[in-house]
């Protein structure tokens, strides 16, 4: 049996034919000229969303950028997980210290990153989820070839743009940075309370300084009239004696003898020189330290003059060890005279400072020690002075004559004691050096021009 196919029903088209013109009623026409015109908005709109849309996929490309610049640029460790604690995204230093990347540690429990001794502590940072952050919390963190680092650990909750739980985000930061952080903060500090200290200590020796300088100014005066005096009675005394001898001569030798026992005359004439001359010694000893004095306190620069370079060792000498509060070995290798020019005061200084800071480093030491010597070589002249402690290490060599170096406890030395006698030390033409002595301890070297240099 065929089929027999019927053909389809004639369009409009085929009746009319394709060079036949359609005619269209109003409303027919009217309604076509609505849809092309909803058609042109649509494929407007089309066209502004797609725009708006790449822009956007712009907009989010570059943040996304941005955030994972950010997190590959972190020094902490940065992991991100959900409420169960599972591992959603690291950075890069947690590869780096892990030695794993970021795919082998997705969808794991957070707490596999820590060694065994904190786990049971990770372990309830998920406990506290929506409460209080936890804040530097030690761990110690799993690094390559089974090692561990130490980390200060920060625990926070992360929320969603409604305000729901989302899970929680850590970071870490190593300890050991944290710690030489913390040193160079607590060394900033010490140097900083030192300094302080220096340089109220400084002001404190400026002003003593000034102080000693009024005062023995001040002295002089009544010092003067004392050898005034002691000068008129000396002469007085001359003439009383041969006045009463004299008169002794016009008595009978009976009434002689027994005045001079009444009044004691002999003994009078026997005490009054020693007197006479023992208060001109200790007057003479007063005007001494007085002089000194106001050479060591600096006020005023001196002028060179010639003085007894001995002297000035034995008189810094005397006035350290009359201060020290242990007994010292002194031994003294001195020349019989050694006149030099120079500055007086400011050697008497420098000696003072090297032989003060020999004391310092040999304190609490049994049977501390103290060799001063002096040697004359051509046109200089070199004066040491060597303790027995246990010397300056090689490192300190190079900077002991800095300014504000010490090796004393904060409070105990401001370190410019040996800066200033380097410095006064130069400027006398001379020079000072420092080194340990073969035999143990330190050794400095004063040197000093036998001729001086000219006043500037």
């Amino acid at each position: 049996m065929t089929e027999t196919k019927e053909s389809p029903s004639p369009s409009l088209i085929d009746k009319v034919g394709m060079d036949t013109p359609i005619e269209f009623s109003e409303s027919t026409e009217s309604a076509w000229i609505d849809v092309i015109q909803k058609m042109d908005k649509v494929y407007a709109d089309l066209v502004h969303y797609q725009v708006e849309l790449e822009q956007k996929n712009a907009e989010l490309e570059e943040a996304q950028q941005f955030i994972r610049s950010v997190l590959e640029s972190m020094t902490e460790v940065l992991v991100v997980c959900d409420v169960q604690g599972r591992i959603l995204q690291v950075n890069q230093a947690l590869e780096d210290l892990t030695g794993k990347p970021e795919a082998e540690w997705l969808h794991r429990s957070f707490v596999e990153l820590f060694g065994e001794e904190s786990q049971p502590l990770a372990g309830e940072f998920a406990e506290k989820l929506g409460s209080d952050a936890i804040m530097d919390c030690e761990v110690n963190l799993q690094t390559l070839e089974g090692g561990s680092m130490p980390l200060a650990m920060n625990c926070s909750s992360r929320y969603d743009v409604k305000g729901r739980l989302m899970g929680m985000v850590l970071i870490g930061r190593p300890v050991g940075e944290l710690r030489r952080a913390y040193e160079k903060l607590n060394k900033a500090h010490g140097d900083l309370k030192q300094t302080q200290e220096q340089l109220v200590h400084s002001e404190k020796m400026a002003s003593l300084g000034r102080l000693v300088a009024g005062v023995a100014h001040e002295l002089n005066n009544p010092i003067s009239v004392v050898f005034g005096n002691m000068h008129a009675l000396k002469r007085y005394g001359e003439r009383i004696n041969g006045y009463l001898s004299a008169v002794g001569d016009q008595l009978s030798a009976e009434l002689n003898q027994k005045l001079r026992e009444d009044f004691r005359i002999d003994r009078i004439e026997s005490d009054m020189g020693p007197l006479i001359d023992g208060t001109m010694e200790g007057a003479e000893r007063i005007s001494n330290i007085v002089l000194d004095l106001r050479r060591y306190s600096g006020v005023q620069k001196e002028k060179p003059e010639r003085f007894d370079l001995r002297q000035v060792i034995q008189t810094a000498v005397h006035w350290v060890v009359k201060a020290a509060r242990e007994k010292l070995d002194i031994v003294c290798d001195l020349p019989d005279d050694l006149q030099i020019v120079g500055r007086q005061g400011q050697v008497h200084q420098v000696l003072i400072n090297l032989l003060q800071n020999a004391i310092d480093v040999m304190e609490g030491q049994q049977d501390p020690k103290l060799v001063i010597g002096c040697s004359k070589v051509q046109s200089r002249v070199s004066v040491t002075v060597r303790d027995v402690g246990p010397g300056i290490p090689q490192a300190d060599l190079k900077k002991i004559f800095d300014p504000f170096f010490t090796t004393k406890a904060v409070g105990k030395g401001t370190g410019l004691g040996l800066y200033i006698s380097y410095g006064l030390a130069r400027d006398m033409g001379g020079d000072l050096q420092a080194d340990n002595h073969p035999q143990g301890g330190a050794i400095f070297t004063l040197q000093l021009p036998l001729n001086g240099v000219d006043d500037e």
